[in-house]
């Protein structure tokens, strides 16, 4: 009899304009240790960035893989965009293979709400993921299967500002709470109108903040799935 292939734990990474996280995550996508999380360093170059997620998780226990959250565009592995973090050198620069000549471990990245969604959507019809933090992120799902990233935060909302602009954690201060919920729940009818959702989720640290009834086709997520959909990454590997 053959014996089976044990699942490798995944190392899950969220970079956020905010805050860099990890956690190891077993094959089910939960947390084997407490996440750890450090500020992110305003305007940092994406070597330093680099550096400092291998000092941040060179402690957490033994895992096979690397699952990665970017708050921009990335294909290939490749930065195509990080409006948020505030340097120019992010566009062009090859993040999975930087990550794994410094983690020595095989290294997967998609857009940060991309991999959130991936975490809570239930694989039925079309599903979007927005996420409310720092900017403004989306993801879009049919039938479970994660569609090609589109920035549509720094695309027109309102009043000559992005979706990023008005919906980030700058334009919620600046607006208020009251008049910022009420500009999410614009943008939500905006989204059902240009992708027609079965089920919109709503994630990012600033999900909390919203109050009062939501549309039925609207679910609020823990933030956590930030760091759970990294499993997700790799779901056509064994296990």
């Amino acid at each position: 009899m053959q014996n089976e292939i044990p699942t490798p734990n995944t190392l899950a990474i969220d970079i956020g304009g905010s805050g860099l996280k990890a956690a190891v995550l077993d094959a089910e996508g939960e947390m084997i240790t407490d996440r750890v999380r450090i500020d992110t360093p305003t305007g940092a170059a994406p070597g330093a960035i680099v550096e400092l997620l291998a000092e941040l998780v060179k402690d957490l226990p033994d895992y096979g893989r690397v699952g990665v959250g970017f708050p921009g565009m990335v294909r290939e592995g490749i930065v195509r965009s990080a409006p948020n973090l505030g340097n120019d050198g992010w566009s062009g620069f090859p993040l999975a293979a930087a990550l794994q000549e410094a983690l020595g471990k095989p290294v997967r990245i998609a857009n940060d709400a991309d991999v959130q969604g991936l975490a809570v959507i239930t694989g039925k019809g079309l599903e979007m993921v927005i996420t409310l933090g720092t900017g403004f992120g989306t993801g879009l799902y049919d039938n479970g299967r994660m569609a090609p990233h589109l920035e549509i935060a720094h695309q027109p909302f309102r009043k000559g500002e992005t979706y990023d602009q008005q919906l980030g954690n700058a334009g919620r201060k600046e607006a208020g709470n009251d008049k910022w919920q009420k500009n999410v729940l614009r943008a939500i009818d905006k989204m059902r109108n240009l992708t027609g959702f079965d089920h919109m989720f709503i994630g990012g640290g600033n999900s909390k903040k919203l109050q009062g009834k939501l549309p039925e086709d609207v679910t609020i997520v823990d933030n956590s799935a930030g760091i759970r959909g990294a499993v997700y990454l790799w779901r056509d590997e064994a296990g």
